[in-house]
């Protein structure tokens, strides 16, 4: 069971992994199907906006290297079955924090789309949810 505390970390300690889990597959198939949906209307994934364009976005890696914490992102085909059982429960795209050797979420598909495809503004939603 994962705890949806907005929170994802305690006073005493803070998360030791955050896992991002994008609304779409990866691997070729996965990518044009998304790109294709995105285009048409019928696919969208607001961590996506947050850390691609094209391309990753440089100032996502920078704010990465900046949280001092390993950040994984992953597609939904490409999860095991803890992380499977996890989005299972609060849906994708979400940000998990690994608290205590515990998956929460730490941000959730309605607080990534707040972002607005921003890197800033997903690292002071994160923050926030981490304080």
């Amino acid at each position: 069971m994962i705890a949806t505390d907005p929170s994802g970390a305690t006073a005493a300690t803070g998360p030791t992994e955050y896992v991002g889990v994008y609304h779409a597959d990866g691997g070729p198939v996965g990518e044009v199907r998304y790109i294709v949906g995105k285009f048409l209307g019928t696919a969208h994934c607001a961590l996506c906006d947050i850390t691609h364009t094209w391309r990753r976005r440089p100032e996502w890696d920078e704010m990465v290297a900046r949280l001092g914490v390993p950040f994984r992102l992953l597609h939904l085909n490409e999860l095991d079955d803890e992380l499977r059982a996890a989005v299972a429960e609060a849906g994708s795209p979400v940000v998990f924090a690994r608290v205590g050797g515990v998956l929460r979420v730490a941000l959730d598909a309605d607080q990534l789309e707040t972002a607005g495809g921003s890197v800033e503004r997903f690292a002071s939603l994160l923050g926030a949810a981490s304080a």
